[in-house]
């Protein structure tokens, strides 16, 4: 129970999730130079020290047993599994801390990482996410199972494509797919691998690996009708938007709205529809009614879902919808309301929200504020390798200049 350095961590970690400093926690009883030597580890505690310690912590001596520790995360485990909610993965993420350095269950350790993770992402918090993904994936490499690192990899892909760092992303999904075809993987497996290298080579202005990859996981999943197979369909979808085909992309999309039910997946099923809302704002001139029909169904579940980054994304688009609609006023409202609220959203869809600021200053009078804006956008677009992405902020604010001048 006393061993070192695994006490000093736990004692560490149990102050810190209590807010007490050192001072605060070896109040009368302890001098702050002896705590300090205990949480690094240089001195073994007394069992004078661990009672006090405890008293001092409002617990037992129990929460100083290794053992325990252990037995917490396995239990924390079973129940976010059983029941994943807010409250079961905070507690799951506190079990994964307290378990930190002990390496008494790695496989366990796996499992509770990628929960957690997944629950980050599922709010958008992608700096903790990754975090975490770094450290399932080093976990992966230490099991040696190649299923385990491809499913780590391949997420941790995806996670960096949604903060902007797209050349690592694109690094990491290769090594995905790569060790998906060494292995011979099951299909889940190859097509996450496939998920996260399409969706990095399109942020990066690759549209024809894009594509090439894009065609073969489709044809991976052409057999299922589960969120593989819809997230295969939406993903082929994408790319053809971005090599300007919008019809194509929409027959695709059109198939996964058609053939994916609720009862499937609702996040899911309310982020195909936010999807085909978007293409729809994306098509040249807007079909607004239509992308007005699809935002509808996804606020529907949004009811449900209660995902704040969700919220964000319908919201920012209703601003879209307001502005390609002439309602200026609207816009900047609904602009204003996101931005007000610290925007949680993917590195894109953050970019999507600066360009309709940067479009809303020009039309509200402020060219050069907006074209500033604007420009400033596109080269730190082109500076991350988003190459894409910069060429549809040039393209929107030459629409907006002209859309401008036209009125005038």
């Amino acid at each position: 129970m006393l061993e070192q350095p695994f006490f000093g961590r736990r004692l560490k970690q149990l102050r810190t999730e209590r807010g007490l400093s050192q001072a605060a926690l070896a109040g009368d009883g302890m001098s702050t130079g002896y705590l300090s030597r205990l949480e690094s580890g240089a001195r073994k505690p007394t069992p004078r020290a661990v009672d006090h310690l405890a008293a001092q912590l409002g617990a037992d001596v129990s929460v100083f047993d290794e053992e325990a520790v252990g037995d917490s995360l396995s239990q924390a485990l079973a129940i976010a599994a059983s029941l994943e909610s807010d409250e079961t993965l905070e507690a799951l993420e506190r079990a994964l801390t307290a378990d930190a350095g002990t390496d008494q269950d790695p496989p366990l350790r796996w499992q509770a990482l990628w929960l957690v993770a997944r629950w980050h992402r599922r709010h958008n918090r992608q700096e903790r996410e990754r975090d975490l993904l770094e450290e399932l994936v080093a976990l992966g490499e230490r099991l040696g199972q190649p299923a385990l690192r491809v499913r780590g990899l391949a997420q941790l892909a995806r996670c960096l494509r949604a903060r902007g760092e797209i050349g690592r992303a694109a690094e990491v999904a290769a090594a995905a797919h790569r060790l998906a075809r060494e292995h011979a993987l099951a299909v889940p497996d190859v097509a996450a691998s496939l998920l996260a290298l399409v969706s990095v080579e399109s942020e990066a202005g690759r549209l024809a690996d894009a594509r090439t990859h894009a065609d073969e996981l489709t044809a991976l999943t052409a057999d299922r009708r589960d969120a593989l197979w819809a997230e295969a369909l939406w993903t082929g979808a994408a790319v053809r938007v971005r090599q300007g085909d919008p019809e194509s992309a929409q027959t695709l999309l059109d198939q996964a709205l058609a053939g994916f039910p609720s009862t499937g997946n609702l996040d899911l099923w309310t982020r195909l529809r936010v999807a085909a809302a978007r293409l729809h704002t994306q098509k040249s001139p807007p079909e607004l009614d239509t992308a007005e029909r699809y935002l509808e169904q996804a606020e529907s579940g949004l009811a449900f879902l209660g995902i704040p980054a969700l919220e964000q994304d319908v919201t920012s688009l209703r601003a879209e919808l307001a502005f390609h609609g002439g309602r200026f006023a609207d816009a900047r409202a609904l602009l204003d309301r996101v931005r007000g609220a610290a925007p949680q959203m993917t590195y894109r869809n953050r970019v999507r929200l600066d360009i309709l600021d940067g479009r809303l200053l020009i039309v509200e009078g402020e060219e050069q504020a907006g074209l500033d804006r604007m420009r400033a956008l596109a080269e730190e677009a082109q500076a991350s390798a988003n190459i894409d992405l910069a060429a549809d902020i040039w393209r929107l604010l030459a629409e907006t200049l002209s859309g401008t001048r036209d009125r005038a």
